[in-house]
């Protein structure tokens, strides 16, 4: 069951690691099949990744194998460590000053989500999922530094832009913390 799991996280983070590992080859096969092309491959195949990751998580949750057992007291640092994740996840397309001091708020809100459910789950896939996305974006983060910069979609700058990704990522939180986190993924985080 546990194979469902490990695939999708070798597509779905292999394929975001291509640019890590493999700029050069990446940059030539932009240039061979084009921009356009080459995105909906990448698309396709990260898409893929994250279906047999849903599916293999699903799996492994049946029968899972624990690890460790975190203190109750772990869950309130997780609440508090997601608390600045989701603005931001939405700075990133939001340019303004959340995005500049962090530089990459993308990478910063998935280490913040990662390392936040390590210690509150404590089952193989658990680490499996969220440590496989620890690493790669630690690994990514380090690997900007010798890399140009991706070109992220994002919206116009504004001055409003650090109020909306305040704003809009804390009512997402507060929307995963109800219903939005069970619907999605089958757990709710509070006790009900």
């Amino acid at each position: 069951m546990m194979g469902v799991l490990v695939l999708g996280l070798v597509v779905f983070l292999g394929v975001h690691s291509v640019a890590i590992v493999a700029p050069s080859w990446r940059e030539r096969m932009v240039a061979r099949f084009g921009e356009a092309p080459w995105k909906v491959v990448y698309s396709v195949v990260a898409i893929l990744g994250l279906v047999l990751i849903i599916w293999g998580y699903g799996l492994a949750r049946l029968e899972p194998v624990i690890l460790y057992t975190p203190p109750q007291w772990l869950k309130h640092v997780s609440f508090l460590l997601l608390i600045p994740g989701f603005p931001l996840l939405l700075a990133t397309y939001l340019p303004g000053r959340i995005q500049s001091a962090t530089r990459h708020p993308m990478l910063a809100a998935v280490k913040l989500w990662a390392l936040a459910h390590l210690l509150s789950n404590g089952t193989v896939a658990d680490v499996l999922l969220f440590g496989g996305f620890l690493v790669w974006a630690v690994a990514d983060r380090i690997s900007l530094k010798r890399r140009s910069q991706p070109s992220t979609p994002r919206l116009p700058a504004w001055k409003a832009n650090d109020v909306i990704a305040v704003v809009g990522g804390l009512a997402l939180y507060v929307a995963f913390l109800g219903p939005l986190h069970l619907w999605l993924i089958g757990v709710a985080p509070l006790p009900g």
